[in-house]
């Protein structure tokens, strides 16, 4: 069998991405599906008024909303993105994402070569 580099996700079918995460009443749920020196991929779902407070991140990191309503603050800017919508958020960026509504989102992080 070959090595499988992404996990916590079946294979070989047509998915629903926003459905591979759950909201929970009052958290952040995330599943990661790749974590490596090079990339990250996770998936999160965000009850409403729940957020992940500013920081930064030495990778680019693009934002896939799936469902609901995200607030995105990049450098002090702030965004709202919705299911469709797309935003990166550059590396050595402060940054900071909040639920508006309940939103999910998939997060693609790209770290640099080391």
């Amino acid at each position: 069998m070959a090595d499988k580099y992404i996990k916590n996700i079946d294979f070989a079918q047509v998915l629903p991405l926003a459905e591979q995460v759950s909201y929970q009443p009052g958290q952040i749920v995330s599943k990661t599906l790749a974590q490596n020196g090079a990339l990250s991929l996770t998936l999160f779902a965000f009850d409403k008024g729940e957020e992940i407070s500013t920081h930064e991140s030495e990778g680019d990191a693009m934002v896939v909303a799936l469902d609901g309503e995200g607030e995105i603050t990049v450098g002090g800017e702030k965004f709202t993105v919705h299911a469709g919508e797309t935003i990166i958020m550059p590396s050595k960026t402060p940054h900071a994402v909040c639920a508006a509504e309940r939103f999910k989102m998939f997060l693609i992080v790209v770290f640099p070569n080391k």
